[in-house]
C-alpha cells in the first residue's frame, strides 16, 4: 500500500477532485496549509503599503492506495493540477506497512 500526498494550489481541489472519483479513486483526506517552495512567498499591496507574504495557502491531499494504484493516482493529479506556473505543487510517495479500520478491525488493502 501507498500514501500519496499531494500539496496542490487551493483552486485546483475540486478539479483534483474530480478527476480521482472519475478514475476509481474515492477515499482522500483534504488539509488547508500554508508554506513555500522556490516561490518563497510574494509581496502585496494593502491601503497603499507593500507587504511580505512568507507563506501561501495550499491544500495537501492525503490518498491511501493500493501498489497497483499508485501510477494512476500519480498521473490524474499531475495532469489535473498543473498549470505550467510556479508554485504548482508536489507529491510525495510512502510505503504504508499496515492499515487498520477501527470500526471493523478489518486490515490491509480490505481496510482501504
Amino acid at each position: 500500500m501507498k500514501l500519496v500526498t499531494a500539496i496542490i494550489k487551493p483552486f485546483k481541489l475540486e478539479d483534483v477532485r474530480t478527476a480521482l472519483v472519475e478514475n476509481g479513486i474515492n477515499g482522500l483526506t483534504i488539509t488547508e496549509v500554508k508554506g513555500y517552495g522556490r516561490q518563497k512567498g510574494h509581496t502585496e499591496m494593502y491601503r497603499g503599503a507593500e507587504y511580505s507574504v512568507d507563506t501561501l495557502p495550499k491544500i495537501k491531499l492525503d490518498i491511501l492506495i493500493e501498489d497497483a494504484s499508485l501510477e494512476k493516482v500519480i498521473s490524474v493529479i499531475t495532469q489535473t493540477a498543473n498549470s505550467g506556473k510556479i508554485g504548482d505543487g508536489k507529491i510525495f510517495v510512502s510505503s504504508v506497512d499496515e492499515v487498520i479500520r477501527i470500526r471493523t478491525g478489518e486490515t490491509g488493502p480490505e481496510a482501504i
